[in-house]
């Protein structure tokens, strides 16, 4: 594996091309729609605390917060725009279009804000390639105005999610583990969250993260194990509590286990071989490929578990574990 690159990375020093943007490969699918920065700034109301009208720290406060850390952190490098996801629209209407039909609407009448966003900034100049997969530094979060107290004053926390790690080229999957993720931030200023960000960014040790992820190339499971594998994730939500209590969290559910069963078989870039086996980087690569279908407030907590379950794997056959995932 290559070092120059991930060096300049870690010496965070790098910033801002905004020429383009981020991969267009979506890097979550399930109920989303795409949109931009403009877009949000533009036509996006913002919500209110009830208690005194004042605004949240909105979806474009919270993008534009950390593409303004990005560039102070990051001032010889390319930076890409950033690619935004959102869902759960809450429609509306100006006072004075109270009583027309809805198919009557002008669209200077119509009100309209995302309860949930996500983004991710790509960093396509500090990169490093595992198996042939080229891994761009990539920064982003998730904001969902349902987890914040609308009926409070401002000054309340607001949440956040905030998140560095890699993006695969070939497939647009994020690669995050836990010391790169911040899964419940809570702040009250827009200063508290550039602080959060930078933060984040500087204890973030993307050197390790790849060793680990290099690691994955070299072992494999058999058909049989993966099969096993499959089979134990299967059953693992009907565990008793006594017993999933003693064992690694699954977050993924039945429907991203399907879609991993499926690519086994059909994923052009991470299918298993002609003998059956599948290297623990490809099967990494099918859990954060299926964790895209999942919501935007567990879509990252599901990706981190993914890095989780394949570390569990790699112990399990260099000898080391006897997980019940693998027994």
């Amino acid at each position: 594996m290559q070092t120059q690159n991930l060096l300049k990375a870690e010496a965070l020093e790098a910033t801002v091309i905004n020429q383009a943007s981020s991969n267009e490969g979506a890097f979550i699918l399930a109920n989303t729609l795409p949109t931009t920065l403009w877009e949000i700034q533009q036509h996006h109301i913002i919500p209110v605390y009830s208690k005194d009208n004042e605004p949240l720290i909105s979806h474009g406060d919270f993008i534009e917060a950390t593409t303004e850390s990005v560039h102070r952190l990051f001032p010889h490098e390319t930076i890409l725009n950033p690619v935004i996801r959102v869902s759960h629209p809450i429609k509306g209407r100006v006072p004075t279009a109270r009583n027309k039909p809805a198919k009557d609407l002008e669209e200077w009448e119509k009100t309209l804000y995302y309860e949930r966003a996500a983004f991710v900034i790509e960093i396509p100049s500090l990169y490093e390639t595992i198996d042939g997969n080229t891994l761009s530094l990539t920064i982003g979060g998730v904001k969902a105005y349902n987890l914040d107290s609308l009926h409070q004053r401002k000054g309340v926390d607001e949440h956040f999610k905030l998140f560095i790690g890699f993006q695969n080229k070939v497939c647009t999957n994020l690669c995050i583990w836990s010391d790169g993720y911040v899964a419940d931030l809570r702040v009250k200023t827009i200063n508290q969250l550039k602080k959060a960000i930078v933060d984040l960014v500087v204890r973030y040790q993307a050197k390790k993260q790849l060793e680990c992820m290099s690691r994955l190339m070299d072992y494999y499971l058999t058909e049989h194990q993966f099969a096993q594998l499959v089979g134990r994730c299967r059953l693992y939500q009907y565990l008793p509590p006594v017993q999933k209590k003693k064992i690694i969290p699954l977050l993924l559910g039945d429907s991203q286990v399907n879609t991993i069963a499926r690519d086994y078989y059909h994923d052009s870039s991470f299918c298993r071989s002609e003998d059956g086996s599948i290297s623990l980087w490809k099967i990494y690569n099918l859990f954060t490929g299926a964790v895209k279908s999942s919501y935007l407030d567990t879509f990252l907590d599901r990706n981190v578990n993914s890095f989780h379950i394949s570390q569990l794997l790699l112990e399990v056959v260099q000898g080391r574990n006897n997980n019940w995932f693998l027994q």
